[in-house]
């Protein structure tokens, strides 16, 4: 499970550093377009998954600044692993 986490994680990572370039650099075409929209739909989706699971949860764990951070980027992954690490 810990290796399948990590495997998830590198995926999101490469995707938020695709989206990223396209920030800095866009890419030809509807693409920059499209990537400008799954950015922003990607910030959402994770920014209200951290928002919520803080809310819920964030006096019964204690998380690091980073484990809280770490769910804006990479989204359920970050919380399989701190259910992971907090659940031992």
């Amino acid at each position: 499970m810990k290796a399948l986490i990590a495997l998830a994680k590198a995926a999101i990572g490469f995707v938020w550093l695709i989206l990223i370039i396209n920030i800095f650099s866009p890419f030809p075409g509807v693409a920059a377009m499209a990537l400008y929209i799954m950015a922003g739909f990607l910030f959402m989706m994770h920014g209200l998954q951290m928002l919520i699971f803080i809310g819920a949860f964030g006096d019964k764990i204690n998380m690091s600044k980073w484990e809280m951070w770490s769910i804006l980027i990479f989204g359920v992954f970050a919380l399989l692993d701190i259910r992971r690490k907090h659940m031992m």
